[in-house]
This record gives structure tokens, C-alpha cells and sequence, in this order.
């Protein structure tokens, strides 16, 4: 008799207010015995750590996985294929493991690229909802994203902004830490500062608010959690 293999969850843990954790999110990781958490160099779990506030996870394994920043495709999938084998490893034993992921989970998730990995190798897969960072920002500085019949365009910062931002309707721009100098000038140039927000690390304790860009801006690094609304 064939022993039953384990399903692999993509969580999302929401932008890092553990209040914002879904009751959904917190049984499936309750029900998995394994927790595969994406670790820093520098060994940090942020995922975890939010997970953490939320509910207890003793008794459960802990799983670190570690993916390459490097821009290399060849790298990333190289990565990717050996945290996908870490996973495998308790699916062939027939354990469920969970894959905590800030934010919402189909949104510029690590997960993803592991889902499709997992799932060419038979076994299954599933993903759980969280809340955007981008909403949870939204929610921060009490603003709407759409009205009525106005489009919603969400563009990584490293994009070709000067398009990016001649569309229609409002804007927002993630992952834009690195290229915070940049997406701070093509604003200026092809938008409007003074309808512009930036929030550094939403919901966590070193969380940043910047209302008003054309009032005040970031003088140092934003780190990589640093999300840009643009308002039409």
C-alpha cells in the first residue's frame, strides 16, 4: 500500500501585524507539523517571528530555507530546486508542511516558485490568502486605493516607472527600497509627490510612515519591505 504524502500550504502571514493573521492561516499551520521558513543569512525568520506572536509553535519542526538574492535565473532556480527538496524530504513522509509568507501569498511569493517545483514532483499543493502589504498600508494611512471605475496597477519599483506611471488610475509601487532614490525622482518628474505615500516595514516594530512625500522623505535606506502608493 502506497503511504500518503503530505500537501504542501503557501501561507500568507499578512505585512507584519500578527493581528492581521486570517483564522484560516492560523489552523492549517497549527494542523502541519512542519513550519518551512525562508531564513536570512544572517539567520532571521521573519515570517516566523510573526507567526510566532500569533500562536505557539513548539513541538513543530522548523524548517529554514535559504533562497538566493542574486539576480541570476540559473542561481534562483538552483536555490529554489534545493529548498524544494528540504520540502519533499516530510512530503515523502507523509507530514503536511507549511510555507509561512509575508504578505499574500500569490503576490511576489518565494512560495510560488516552490509550488510549481513541488507540484512537477506529484505531490499537492495549496495556497492560503493573507493580507496584502499594500492593503494594510492603505488601511495605515486611512486612504482608498480605487474608485469608482479606476484601475489599480501594482509594479515592483525596479520597473520602467516613467510608463508604469503615465497609466490610468493609481499606483503601487513594491519592493522599492533598493530603488528608493530612482522611484523618488520618476514621481517627481512623472506624477505628483503631494499625492504620494511611502510605509517602511507596515506593522512591525521599526515601521516608518511617510504621508506626504512631497513634505517629507526618506534621508536613508528604506530597507526592502518599503511599499509606494501614487495617487491619479
Amino acid at each position: 500500500m502506497e503511504m500518503k504524502k503530505g500537501i504542501f500550504y503557501g501561507v500568507g502571514v499578512g505585512p507584519g501585524d500578527p493581528e492581521l493573521l486570517t483564522v484560516k492561516a492560523l489552523r492549517v499551520m497549527g494542523e502541519c507539523p512542519v513550519l518551512a521558513c525562508p531564513q536570512t543569512k544572517s539567520g532571521e525568520m521573519l515570517a516566523l517571528d510573526i507567526v510566532r506572536q500569533a500562536m505557539d509553535v513548539s513541538g513543530k519542526t522548523i524548517l529554514p530555507l535559504h533562497f538566493a538574492m542574486s539576480r541570476d535565473a540559473a542561481v534562483q532556480r538552483a536555490a529554489h530546486e534545493k529548498a524544494a527538496d528540504e520540502v519533499c524530504r516530510y512530503l515523502k513522509q507523509g507530514q503536511d508542511v507549511a510555507m509561512p509568507n509575508l504578505g499574500d501569498v500569490s503576490i511576489y511569493s518565494t512560495y510560488c516558485y516552490l509550488m510549481d517545483i513541488v507540484k512537477e514532483r506529484g505531490f499537492e499543493t495549496r495556497m492560503v490568502a493573507g493580507v496584502p502589504s499594500f492593503c494594510a498600508i492603505a488601511a495605515r494611512l486611512g486612504i482608498s486605493l480605487t474608485e469608482m471605475n479606476s484601475p489599480l496597477h501594482i509594479a515592483p519599483g525596479s520597473s520602467n516607472l516613467e510608463e508604469v506611471l503615465r497609466w490610468p488610475g493609481n499606483k503601487i509601487l513594491m519592493k522599492s527600497g533598493s530603488q528608493m532614490p530612482g522611484v523618488l525622482q520618476a514621481i517627481e518628474e512623472h506624477a505628483d509627490l503631494a499625492k504620494s505615500a511611502m510605509i517602511q516595514n507596515c506593522g512591525l516594530p521599526d515601521e516608518r510612515v511617510f504621508p506626504n512625500l512631497s513634505e517629507e522623505k526618506p534621508q536613508d535606506s528604506t530597507g526592502y519591505f518599503a511599499t509606494v502608493i501614487v495617487k491619479e
